[in-house]
């Protein structure tokens, strides 16, 4: 099971300049479409006086991933799509890249503005670094207080993590865990308990 993707480190601001057009490109970390379009938006009213504020994003993973591009009114496929291009070509999500462009008064032509587009994209994305992320259960679980310290050696073996603990008559513990190991987890916990544990996903 695949529950891993790439996303972003830290959002960053880089700017180039082509025959006298600033371009200038920014990188956010968005986790769904109505958080990529309020961002957009603030950089939109940031940049008002620009001459095109165009985009790429892509948010979530799998069966729900999410995209989106636009040139703002550059002619067709020199601006968004190339931006999204340099997103897809590094397997990132959960980020939106906008390259706002203040015109020089020199025409770049398609393929001077897909390259000034790209290149913008890139150094803002390579700027901001690259890390991976996981997809994650968590389990609540409730045991006799004699399993627990079995319990917690299981949950390391698991490389997961205890997040909450309530001590009483029996343990309740929320457990976090990668989705691919979770049944792993789960099997181990029923063992050690003899299957006394109570097992819930939250």
């Amino acid at each position: 099971m695949d529950d891993s993707f790439f996303t972003i480190e830290k959002q960053s601001t880089a700017e180039t300049k082509v025959k006298g057009s600033r371009f200038i490109a920014r990188t956010r970390i968005v986790y769904g479409v109505d958080e990529a379009a309020a961002c957009l938006e603030e950089i939109r009213k940031q940049e008002h006086a620009a001459t095109h504020n165009c985009f790429a994003y892509q948010v979530g993973f799998g069966d729900d991933l999410s995209f989106k591009y636009s040139d703002d009114g550059e002619p067709s496929g020199t601006a968004g799509r190339p931006i999204y291009d340099i997103i897809g070509g590094r397997e990132l999500s959960n980020l939106l890249v906008v390259v706002t462009r203040y015109f020089g008064g020199t025409k770049l032509g398609t393929g001077g503005l897909v390259k000034a587009y790209s290149e913008a994209a890139a150094l803002a994305v390579e700027m901001s670094g690259k890390k991976i992320n996981y997809l994650t259960d968590t389990l609540e679980v409730e045991i006799d207080f004699h399993f627990y310290n079995q319990l917690i050696s299981a949950v390391h073996q698991c490389e997961a993590r205890q997040t909450a603990a309530d001590f009483t008559d029996h343990v309740v513990v929320d457990i976090e865990v990668r989705q691919s190991r979770t049944e792993r987890l789960v099997e181990a916990i029923v063992e050690l308990s003899g299957g006394s544990a109570k097992i819930e996903k939250k």
